[in-house]
């Protein structure tokens, strides 16, 4: 098969997989995914569900791989880490010259860019593309993946220094980690939460925010659960402005000025009989805002 057939399909891939993102508010659904895409009167398939390294028949040559994907369960959050500007992928099991392991080696060995396929809910991913292999660990079974950003010329890019590249690679990578840790949690958060606001219990989830307790910044601010409340637009910002704080306790506290403001109905019905309320917390104890956190929170917002 002639190499530029192999491009082609990778640029065909990504513009089909940048379609369904688009009408997808940036995700992906695993059933549309299946479909494959139709390319030069045939249909191929762009990934495998069941395998995380993915390479179609119809790149038996040169033989790299075009797709890899992580599921929802997989523990990536542990492998981005912030001091590093890659993205770590295990191996498919132990055996550096297992088959998907060698067609991932060669994608690095030609520069090919890949599609990565991160899971931020069931059956819902986020596309990552174009990315590169850029190293190979065989004493930790890992390969290092960067993203590169769209629109660049695939073709050129497989035939520059790969260094020239780098820092525009690493910036691209950043914004991705940090995609991907927002969408992770905002979906953990409003799940534990059932959808609705801790506060007003809305419930229309285009109107609700997962909201750090401690912020990114924190060491200890991940975006877990108990660092997470759902609350709707206007209570976040209202959170994170300081206008009010939430105690240990859970109740809510207005700012004395605010409280005695007089304004519309949204200050009064959604502000200000919000004072000395509890907020809703999930079920599962294990679930519910770190106390800890709060305090630290709320200590923050009484000395403002």
């Amino acid at each position: 098969m002639p190499l530029d057939y192999d491009f082609e399909l990778r640029l065909a891939v990504f513009a089909h997989v940048a379609a369904l993102r688009d009408k997808g508010d940036g995700l992906v659904r695993a059933s549309d995914l299946n479909n494959g895409i139709m390319f030069q009167g045939s249909r191929v398939p762009i990934w495998n569900q069941q395998k995380g390294i993915f390479r179609p028949a119809v790149l038996r040559q040169p033989g790299a791989a075009l797709t890899v994907q992580t599921s929802f369960k997989s523990p990536y959050d542990d492998r981005f880490t912030a001091e590093d500007d890659r993205l770590a992928y295990k191996y498919r099991g132990h055996d550096p010259y297992q088959a998907d392991n060698i067609a991932l080696r060669r994608a690095m060995e030609l520069r090919r860019p890949i599609l990565y396929l991160i899971g931020v809910q069931p059956g819902i991913y986020q596309p990552v593309f174009p990315v590169y292999v850029m190293a190979d660990d065989p004493a930790n079974l890992t390969f290092y993946l960067m993203a590169d950003a769209e629109g660049r010329d695939i073709v050129a890019a497989s035939e520059e220094d790969p260094a020239a590249s780098a820092p525009l690679k690493a910036y691209r990578t950043g914004i991705v980690k940090t995609r991907l840790h927002q969408q992770r949690f905002r979906y953990l958060v409003l799940k534990a939460y059932q959808t609705q606001c801790s506060m007003c219990r809305l419930r229309h989830g285009s109107l609700l925010d997962a909201a750090h307790i401690l912020p990114d910044r924190d060491e200890r601010g991940k975006p877990e659960v108990p660092n997470g409340l759902a609350l709707c637009k206007i209570h976040h910002s209202a959170y994170d402005s300081g206008i009010l704080g939430i105690d240990p306790d859970y109740r809510i506290h207005l700012r004395h000025d605010i409280l005695e403001e007089v304004d519309g109905p949204m200050l009064q019905h959604g502000l200000q009989e919000m004072h000395d309320h509890t907020i809703h917390v999930p079920r599962t104890k294990s679930h519910r805002p770190n106390p800890d956190y709060l305090a630290e929170r709320f200590d923050r917002f009484q000395a403002a």
